[in-house]
């Protein structure tokens, strides 16, 4: 695996930034998760926050800088490419109804598309987990086909049900509760990426690749039971860098 230039930032008294190139890059990520994987088998007491292009690590106290980078620098040298990452393949399901998607008409009109276009663009790829905030289990999904990429709406909603699934510029998510937002709202998911009574309450991570699938509304409502009955398990499969 290749090495990049890290830049090392404090954040505070007991946090530092370590940035690679800005660059939404799936051999970043890589890297992040790796090295992350080796700080948490080296350092203990921290918590390691992985995004796009950075990992902060945060300690329980106060951190000596310069003795901590030191550190850190020396493990990025050494070759940890069979380091193992866990990650998943989760496959969601999604209805794309209009009841669900009040902005799926008119996005189709501004991209020329027919709507079951739409749905076959959205349903296709193997998204990555780039980043995981906003709101707690809001997945920030890398890999939405260009053609439909779309600007965040001018006038934000005060009210995103829980479940929506929308595109912003170019990537795509699923809204984990109800909230304000400015996407694009093309459908719903009934399943619940983020529980807090789960353990964790949150299942997917950084590094996760996610699969959508259309359902219709009846199956919509079938699988909302299921979620609130907790007898609905979604499919998941283990990645690792061979099929991936």
């Amino acid at each position: 695996m290749d090495k990049f230039k890290i830049e090392y930032r404090p954040y505070g008294n007991k946090a530092l930034l370590m940035e690679w190139p800005r660059t939404v890059s799936e051999a970043i990520l890589k890297d992040i998760l790796k090295f992350k994987s080796v700080i948490a088998k080296e350092i203990e007491n921290v918590e390691l926050i992985p995004a796009y292009n950075s990992l902060t690590l945060i300690a329980t106290q106060n951190i000596e800088f310069s003795k901590l980078i030191a550190h850190l620098k020396t493990l990025y040298k050494l070759n940890y490419t069979q380091e193992d990452i866990e990650r998943k393949l989760w496959h969601i399901p999604v209805c794309y109804d209009l009841d669900f998607g009040i902005d799926m008409e008119a996005f189709s009109l501004e991209k020329k598309l027919a709507i079951d276009e739409i749905i076959e663009l959205h349903t296709a790829p193997l998204y990555t987990i780039y980043c995981i905030g906003f709101l707690p289990g809001f997945m920030y999904l890398g890999g939405l086909s260009k053609t439909l990429h779309h600007p965040r709406r001018k006038e934000p909603r005060l009210h995103i049900p829980q479940g929506s699934v929308g595109i912003g510029g170019e990537q795509t998510g699923i809204y984990p509760q109800e909230s304000p937002g400015g996407w694009n709202i093309i459908g719903n998911s009934p399943v619940k990426v983020f529980n807090p009574s789960n353990e964790p309450p949150c299942g997917v991570q950084v590094g996760d690749k996610i699969k959508f699938y259309p359902i219709n509304k009846d199956e919509h409502e079938l699988i909302t039971i299921q979620v609130d009955a907790k007898i609905f398990h979604l499919k998941t499969y283990e990645l690792d860098d061979t099929n991936t």
